[in-house]
């Protein structure tokens, strides 16, 4: 049984845990609507994949962390299933299997705007939600190696971050009308002017004599994340280390336990990443591109020392062509890099500069108002209708 419509705009965001930044691209618009639109707008969240894909499709949360752990069958996947004809194909074989969950997950879930912010979802939920007359808007999440899977001809508005992936939708036959550059949307605690990192540093515990590196591995802790913590502590650098294992508890009490040679502090999954950021002067993470965005928004230098493969090429490339940092995907690469910018501190802040030009932090507030106005619109029409 469908549930009564509400009596303001309301805006459906799908996603799924496959990979964090599809949940948070997600929270972070719904976040900047309430800033920007108080109680003006109701929205809602539902992992599609989880809570109305059918078997085994809905296995895909639970499938991801493993797959993720196994690149070169991650890439194989990729790369066999990105093109245009191959997704098209792929997609007209689904149909008659998800048709049925597509119209009860829109009949139970009644909006004025159906947002996707997965790639995997596009032509299906496209298709189910122009049977009702309601618009849908796609979300790229990927930085720059866009999967042709985001690019549906039906959607209303393709929202894109950077101007490369403009450029893949228009070769996935998209019209240009149909996309807009924006970036990608990063929580409101990382967009904050840039506070007094000496105060920072003296709340957080850290050294004031020595510069800062963040060494992440993303929320799963994920990339040769040890290692490299190890071969940046036997080459005896003049730095702090901070390390963040993310929810990985197992690689975290192993660090913990390591008798290190240089001041190291090991944090597992933080919410005062944007606080951590603003406090260091390095950051060495994954090409992950919700991370990258919030770096440049800190401006802060990356050292990218690991990738999805595929996935997030294009992440790599953008970030060293525009100069906001570099690839280093071996540990004695990433030592070489950290001693280049030791050694050369105004390289450093040349590069960190480049990295605050990039940042977008009004990004998830302008996707709140393109949202926001497609819902609106949508809602008088059924009012006059």
């Amino acid at each position: 049984m469908s549930k009564t419509p509400p009596d303001k705009p309301h805006i459906l965001f799908l996603f799924s845990d496959t990979g964090g930044g599809h949940r948070s691209a997600a929270e972070a618009i719904i976040e900047a609507m309430g800033l920007e639109f108080g109680d003006q707008i109701s929205t809602e969240m539902v992992d599609i994949f989880l809570e109305y894909a059918p078997p085994p499709i809905n296995l895909a949360p639970r499938i991801y962390p493993t797959l993720s752990r196994m690149p070169d069958l991650w890439e194989l996947g990729y790369r066999i299933s990105d093109g245009k004809r191959r997704t098209r194909f792929a997609y007209t074989m689904l149909w008659p299997y998800v048709r049925r969950s597509l119209d009860r997950l829109l009949m139970e879930h009644p909006a004025s705007l159906v947002v996707s912010v997965h790639q995997l979802i596009n032509t299906p939920v496209s298709k189910a939600a122009k049977k009702l007359g309601v618009p849908f808007i796609t979300v790229v999440t990927d930085l720059v190696s866009t999967h042709a899977a985001w690019y549906c001809n039906q959607a209303d508005l393709v929202v894109v971050p950077t101007d490369e992936a403009f450029q893949r939708g228009l070769e996935m036959g998209l019209n240009p009308s149909q996309m807009r550059v924006v970036g990608l949307p990063v929580a409101e605690r990382f967009c904050q002017p840039r506070a007094d990192e000496r105060v920072l540093r003296e709340r957080l515990g850290w050294r004031q004599d020595l510069p800062v590196a963040i060494l992440v591995g993303g929320g799963e802790g994920m990339g040769p994340l040890a290692a490299t913590a190890r071969a940046i502590d036997e080459a005896h650098l003049p730095l702090q280390l901070i390390i963040v294992a993310g929810r990985n508890r197992v690689l975290k009490e192993q660090l913990q336990r390591v008798r290190w040679q240089i001041p190291v502090k090991v944090y597992g999954f933080v919410t005062e990443m944007p606080d951590f950021m603003r406090a260091a002067d390095i950051l060495i993470t994954k090409a992950g591109p919700g991370t990258i965005c919030e770096a440049f928004i800190a401006g802060l230098p990356l050292i990218l020392y690991s990738k999805m493969p595929g996935q997030e090429d294009g992440n790599v490339d953008f970030v060293v062509r525009h100069g906001a940092g570099v690839w280093a995907p071996q540990p004695g690469l990433v030592v070489k890099a950290l001693q280049h910018w030791l050694r050369r501190p105004e390289e450093r802040l040349k590069t960190a500069q480049t990295a605050l030009k990039l940042g977008r932090p009004k990004a998830a507030r302008e996707i709140a108002h393109l949202l926001v106005e497609q819902a609106r619109r949508q809602s008088t029409t059924k009012i006059r209708v």
